[in-house]
């Protein structure tokens, strides 16, 4: 009943509340950072900050890519520009000079979109450092460059006037059939043994505990750090995809801007500081996530885990 009763209330939310153009505050001052901002939700995310003032970042690998959503962005904001900031979540060493060179360029961080990822790529497709594809880009290379901006996420909430800074985490509905599996983060027989969308929602369940876990670890320092599905969408993200697996899942597809409407309201609104710990759903609902990922001894045991695995980076 709970994860058929979620799957209903996210595949067909009801006409969005909040409003990009009416609800999103001055952000003037405010420098964020959005993963993978090029394409999809991203872009429409970047997009909405560079409108109402913010100093934006678009994280990603794709430098080219990066400089064409930028000369897009400028036209659709009337010449409001963001930055690009080089960042392959699937190689680790990359993550530490993308998250270095952040701090180098820059002395506060108010509002990190934890956004970029893959989706069901083939089983064979493994990072830079051995883990799989969907796990090491989307929950290990999360986790280092989110580890790495803390310092400048904590001195950054000292000076704001609530005392507040923002981590967003774009997980999926997928978590809800998902689960932790350790042996099969990195390449290995276990892990070749399982389907691709098995892995992908591993990875989306992994995105809820580790954000649950920053909440627990981090809240009471001025660190709200949320997790949402952004909603079944048209983008690029789904481009390994087949439409039979589509229609299979029989959910209604929406365009990307409906995607960047509930991390917008995660990390901009005052309504949204209320959510730290909490799995948010299409558009700007609270939802319900799979109860296992507020299970502490997971939670412990999958921090403890990435922790072993960024401390000797070099």
């Amino acid at each position: 009943m709970g994860v058929a009763y979620s799957f209903i209330t996210e595949s067909f939310p009801p006409k969005p509340q909040f409003n990009v153009d009416r609800d999103i505050p001055n952000l003037t001052g405010q420098v964020m950072i959005v993963t993978g901002g090029y394409t999809g939700i991203g872009y429409h995310t970047v997009k909405s900050l560079l409108i109402r003032g913010a100093k934006v970042y678009i994280a990603g690998r794709n430098k080219e890519k990066g400089d064409k959503a930028i000369a897009q962005l400028q036209q659709d904001t009337k010449g409001k520009e963001a930055l690009f900031l080089e960042l392959d979540l699937a190689d680790l060493k990359s993550v530490q000079n993308a998250a270095a060179e952040f701090i180098r360029r820059e002395g506060q961080l108010h509002v990190l979109f934890n956004n970029g990822g893959v989706m069901v790529p083939p089983v064979s497709d493994v990072t830079a450092d051995g883990y799989d594809l969907q796990f090491g880009t989307n929950v290990v290379g999360h986790f280092y460059f989110t580890k790495l901006l803390l310092p400048i996420l904590l001195s950054t909430a000292k000076t704001t006037p609530n005392g507040k800074v923002r981590v967003v985490n774009t997980s999926s509905m997928g978590h809800l059939i998902g689960d932790l599996d350790f042996a099969t983060f990195k390449d290995g027989p276990a892990r070749r043994k399982k389907s691709t969308v098995m892995l992908y929602a591993q990875s989306k369940f992994g995105n809820v505990v580790y954000s649950n876990q920053l909440a627990k670890r981090y809240g009471d320092q001025g660190i709200v750090s949320t997790s949402l599905h952004p909603g079944n969408l048209k983008t690029e993200l789904g481009r390994h995809r087949s439409p039979w697996e589509i229609a299979l899942a029989g959910v209604i597809l929406y365009d990307a801007p409906y995607g960047a409407l509930t991390q917008l309201w995660a990390g901009t609104t005052d309504e949204g500081l209320k959510y730290g710990g909490k799995y948010l759903i299409p558009w700007a609902r609270e939802g319900r996530p799979n109860p296992r990922t507020n299970d502490e001894k997971t939670g412990d045991e999958l921090w403890t885990w990435l922790e072993e695995q960024v401390k000797d980076i070099a």
